[in-house]
């Protein structure tokens, strides 16, 4: 009894203290999601020119090792630029260091999701990446789950339905707005005959 009263405790613990973590998940994930689509959409529309083009066949083309090589290579590069950015914040310098780092996770993030979509069948053949793929996307799934069933987010979706049911009633502002347009249209088009 003792031990599963424990249990119970150690459980209630674990999943308490989970949640700031799958917030803070949430948070980097949504980002990356929604990022993620806009930004390989911004570095795709440069396809249309030729160079890039060039550039997007040859990296699409490239083998298993390599293509994992490039794909890795924007988190290695921009090490660097994100400590710089440390130590301007170090330095007293917060709101340019909070910038380059901005600058360098959108810069990577469309990087990194430019080359994961021209490279994602070769390093899909890579075994231990697809596994890893497989694990974030599950992942992925369980802190999406947990948000999803938490009570702030619930309201949150609660007050978002009602704001549309809200904005989406004619309101007395809207119906005079509409008289008068209506009005405008009718003047304006007697006045053009």
């Amino acid at each position: 009894m003792a031990r599963n009263a424990k249990l119970s405790a150690w459980q209630r613990l674990r999943r308490a203290a989970s949640w700031p973590l799958a917030l803070l998940l949430a948070a980097v994930i949504l980002f990356e999601e929604y990022a993620w689509d806009e930004l390989a959409a911004a570095l795709a529309r440069l396809g249309r020119w030729a160079p890039f083009a060039a550039l997007e066949r040859w990296v699409a083309g490239r083998p298993p090792k390599a293509a994992l090589a490039l794909f890795l290579a924007p988190a290695l590069g921009l090490l660097p630029v994100k400590l710089a950015a440390l130590f301007l914040i170090e330095q007293g310098h917060a709101v340019l260091g909070l910038g380059v780092i901005l600058a360098a996770k959108l810069g990577g993030t469309a990087l990194v999701a430019w080359l994961f979509a021209l490279t994602r069948p070769a390093l899909m053949s890579v075994p231990w990446f697809a596994r890893w793929h497989q694990r974030f996307a599950r992942l992925r799934i369980w802190v999406f789950d947990r948000l999803r069933s938490s009570l702030p987010w619930r309201w949150a979706r609660l007050a978002k339905l009602r704001a549309r049911r809200l904005l989406a009633k004619p309101s007395p502002f809207r119906r005079l707005a509409r008289r008068l347009a209506s009005r405008w249209r009718s003047v304006s088009g007697r006045n053009e005959h």
